[in-house]
């Protein structure tokens, strides 16, 4: 019990220290909102004076290169080209990122499973309310269904579900079950040196776990995205597998 508080006590103080950093970096955001500011009114004509009543702050855009998050820029664009060019009838997505599924939906008739409902409509897009630990499908009924970095997140309550330390196993059992012979799975989840919780984040996983997990549907290609780094390697170190898997019963 000592050595958890005193994990709880160093968690704690590494969270004030990174708010007193972030608290630094707004100060000097600030600054050069103000400085841009007073240098505008400078140079802009009576007719364009900017007016405090109507200022709208965007601050931290002014990077020096377009900051792009690195998981989901690659693995949406490693399932979206692979669902794409394989055509198939429909396709089911388990709770991915509804910017991936939206656009996929606008070339293949797509229907979204979640959870939670989707605040905005789409046309192209049927919504259905469901969970991954039971999908409202049959067995093997589906030729094509995707789960990009869900399944890590099952089971540990982040999203209101239930607590259930088999759930990232349970939702892969779930999704191999829908899928038809011959059907396709394209998943993405964390992986790591070893199997590890990360409460109440995420768990990762090691590969070889993974591979077993996945058996009998075979691995038809797989991804890793290490940071910025995306390839077909596996690294040491924690970072996310993206694979396509099918069934071949």
């Amino acid at each position: 019990m000592i050595k958890e508080e005193l994990w709880m006590f160093k968690y704690i103080i590494r969270n004030m220290c990174r708010q007193v950093f972030s608290w630094t970096e707004k100060i000097e955001t600030w600054r050069r909102f103000w400085d841009s500011y007073r240098n505008y009114k400078k140079i802009t004509s009576p007719d364009w004076q900017p007016s405090l009543q109507y200022l709208y702050p965007c601050l931290g855009d002014d990077t020096k290169e377009t900051i792009i998050e690195p998981t989901y820029y690659y693995q949406d664009a490693w399932a979206f080209e692979k669902i794409v060019n394989q055509k198939p009838d429909f396709h089911i997505d388990v709770g991915s990122h509804n910017k991936y599924v939206t656009f996929l939906s606008k070339i293949i008739k797509v229907i979204m499973v979640d959870i939670r409902p989707l605040s905005l409509p789409m046309d192209s897009l049927k919504f259905c309310r469901g969970s991954i630990g039971n999908l409202p499908f049959k067995n093997a009924s589906v030729p094509s269904v995707s789960s990009l970095c869900v399944v890590e997140h099952v089971g540990l309550g982040r999203y209101g579900d239930p607590l259930d330390p088999n759930g990232s196993e349970c939702a892969i059992n779930e999704l191999k079950r829908i899928i038809q012979p011959g059907g396709d799975l394209y998943i993405s989840l964390n992986v790591d040196d070893s199997n590890r919780v990360y409460f109440n984040a995420h768990r990762a996983f090691q590969v070889d776990y993974l591979i077993k997990l996945f058996k009998p549907f075979e691995v038809i290609e797989s991804r890793y995205i290490y940071g910025k780094e995306y390839g077909s390697e596996i690294k040491p170190g924690f970072g996310t597998g993206c694979y396509h898997l099918k069934n071949v019963l």
